[in-house]
């Protein structure tokens, strides 16, 4: 095998569709506001207490131009079209046109947590109520899980590698940092790297309830009568997360090749951690996460000192989030109290495979605009006394690294360091 080419590789373009907004220029500007955006469920009828979700509002793709009413039909799966229109939008974003030039070196990495889960419940409900021949023949492409990207390759004429890093709610910052890396070692010049996930089906959603994993709203609950008031990491009264769909993708390029086609650098995918837990499928690890940090850290050649900013996991769940207090405590010791954390998902919930794309085009735009994004609905909690979660509103900041986490089902984790330009 060729040597690695060790180049520097930028971010250049983004695109998001969240609970709060159906692309990132909406989403942003409510985040700013401090808004969160949930509400009770609409997307299907469901009996669970756990009924507050995040949905994209305005999101209907037959009202995209590529889209034909056959093919709306045959593409059942949700999250075909959505990373179809992510992927366009960060190409716009970034000022990139796909052509015999960039099209053969562009990868798509979009990963997943749950896949085609809507499309495979369209498919079992034909098979017991009208028999088995009703069994959609596109149903195997639709629960593919490389199929969002290369329909996406499809419609906008890219042609390299395509794949779906599948770790669950680390997805997209694996998909990110295997980007980076193909980028760097140069298999290809520019990858579409991130997640989508269109959970919201009834079986997905009492599944998570009957885990215990997100939040019950009974009419005790502040979100009872305030939905937005749902999810609230770190909170003293958190009780679980805010189940939510979403998609974000970010456009990776090498460095001499944002400089060949003028693209604007963003920020540089600076150092990436990967490791296992090998202790628990759903209880975090503090030792395995804390060396996730660490390799972050050390990929990008710098130390905990110079994290300016740290954008959390942060779920809103009682052991998750006490376990990634303890391990921001092991890695930053004295320091902590002094590095600001923001958790997004306070605000958009918690769209599982591709809520750290949405994070990290948050965190990314945050530092270029010298900002931090906050952490809504927050009530202190005693046990949390050492850290600085930006409550409720934004705060200026000027920052030159931040760290983002992201960890998943199965003991998954993947830390990435971004540097800004």
């Amino acid at each position: 095998m060729r040597a690695p080419l060790n180049r520097k590789v930028f971010v250049t373009g983004y695109a998001a569709a969240t609970a709060l907004g159906n692309n990132f220029a909406k989403s942003w500007q409510a985040a700013v506001r401090g808004e969160a955006g949930f509400r009770r469920v609409t997307r299907c009828a469901t009996s669970s207490r756990s009924n507050v979700v995040g949905e994209i509002p305005d999101w209907d793709p037959s009202q995209l131009p590529y889209i034909s009413a056959k093919d709306a039909s045959i593409w059942n799966a949700d999250y075909i079209f959505l990373t179809m229109e992510m992927c366009r939008q960060a190409l716009q974003d970034a000022g990139l046109e796909m052509d015999e030039a960039t099209g053969p070196q562009t990868a798509c990495l979009i990963g997943s947590a749950l896949n085609g889960t809507d499309a495979y419940r369209i498919a079992m409900d034909n098979y017991v109520n009208r028999g088995p021949f009703k069994v959609s023949p596109y149903l195997l492409p639709n629960v593919c899980a490389n199929l969002p990207a290369g329909k996406a390759g499809m419609e906008l004429g890219f042609t390299g590698p395509i794949f779906s890093p599948q770790g669950a709610c680390a997805s997209a910052n694996h998909a990110i940092a295997l980007g980076a890396r193909m980028i760097r070692d140069g298999d290809c010049d520019f990858a579409l790297v991130g997640g989508v996930e269109t959970c919201l089906v009834p079986e997905i959603i009492q599944g998570f309830s009957n885990m215990l994993a997100t939040i019950k709203v009974g009419e005790k609950d502040r979100a009872y009568t305030d939905p937005a008031q749902a999810s609230r990491p770190f909170s003293l009264d958190r009780k679980g997360f805010v189940l939510a769909e979403g998609a974000g993708v970010l456009l990776l390029a090498a460095e001499e090749k944002a400089d060949h086609f003028g693209l604007s650098k963003k920020a540089e995918v600076a150092g990436v951690g990967m490791t296992s837990d090998a202790k628990h499928f759903t209880r975090p690890n503090q030792e395995t996460i804390v060396r996730a940090i660490h390799l972050a850290l050390d990929d990008a050649e710098i130390s905990s000192r110079d994290i300016g900013s740290i954008n959390a996991h942060g779920t809103s769940t009682p052991t998750g989030d006490s376990t990634e207090v303890q391990c921001l405590r092991e890695v930053f010791g004295k320091q902590l109290p002094g590095v600001p954390i923001t958790a997004n998902k306070s605000q958009v919930g918690h769209s599982l495979g591709a809520s750290a794309a949405i994070e990290a085009a948050f965190s990314i735009e945050a530092m270029n605009q010298s900002l931090l994004l906050p952490t809504v609905n927050h009530i202190p909690d005693p046990a949390f006394d050492d850290i600085d979660v930006v409550p409720d509103v934004c705060r200026r900041h000027s920052y030159e690294h931040l760290l983002s986490n992201s960890f998943g089902f199965g003991g998954t984790n993947c830390c990435i360091v971004f540097r800004g330009v």
